[in-house]
């Protein structure tokens, strides 16, 4: 049997304490070999980021050291174009065995979106992916998205199996953190310990990110 690896993708401007606990949840509910985070250079549906591209790879890498299966891959900070998923999926299966699987970890809002993604209907010749949501979600998927899910859906993440091709939802601990919470509270001259790791906050403090005068 190949490798198990996950990719959960963001701007992590700054990584949380969400990001990583769904990627840990996610990594030990599957027995992941790999749990990779992959910061975005120029995230296509969203703002660019507040801080700079080498400034969010190092908050990330400080926040998984130590923390296996969770690790970094930085492939998409070196292009010079927007980081469509499709190209990562694609680059990472070229250097992948045959019967590796791969997951891609999406939450409920990004995946409701996938119909306006680059190519969003080649992503699962590539991946499974695996839909993160809360125990008290009560939400329909939206039209576009229904025959996708009639013909892709697995009944759980345990039942995925080949190397990509199905959908499964993730029950997640609900945990009210965002990155743009994060942001306001350090302008506003705020503590966000307990929100960030240490480290993270450390790096944050000796480097004045997110402060009102930035």
């Amino acid at each position: 049997m190949g490798r198990r690896i996950g990719i959960l993708g963001g701007t992590f401007d700054p990584v949380h304490i969400g990001h990583l606990r769904g990627a840990l949840e996610v990594a030990e509910m599957l027995s992941l070999d790999e749990l990779r985070l992959i910061p975005n250079a120029r995230p296509p549906h969203r703002d660019t980021p507040s801080s700079s591209p080498r400034h969010r790879l190092r908050m990330v890498e400080l926040a998984v050291e130590g923390v296996s299966p969770l690790c970094v891959d930085a492939r998409e900070l070196g292009r010079d174009k927007p980081s469509y998923s499709i190209d990562t999926l694609e680059s990472l299966r070229a250097e992948l065995a045959a019967d590796d699987q791969l997951f891609l970890l999406l939450g409920w809002d990004a995946f409701c979106g996938l119909p306006s993604w680059h190519r969003s209907d080649e992503l699962l010749e590539h991946c499974h992916i695996l839909v993160l949501q809360r125990p008290d979600a009560d939400i329909e998927a939206p039209e576009a998205l229904r025959d996708l899910l009639a013909a892709r859906s697995a009944p759980a993440p345990e039942a995925l199996s080949g190397s990509g091709g199905q959908i499964a939802f993730v029950w997640q601990t609900p945990l009210e953190v965002s990155a743009t919470q994060i942001r306001q509270l350090l302008a506003a001259g705020r503590s966000v310990r307990f929100l960030v790791p240490d480290a993270v906050l450390a790096y944050i403090n000796a480097h004045g990110l997110y402060r009102a005068s930035n």
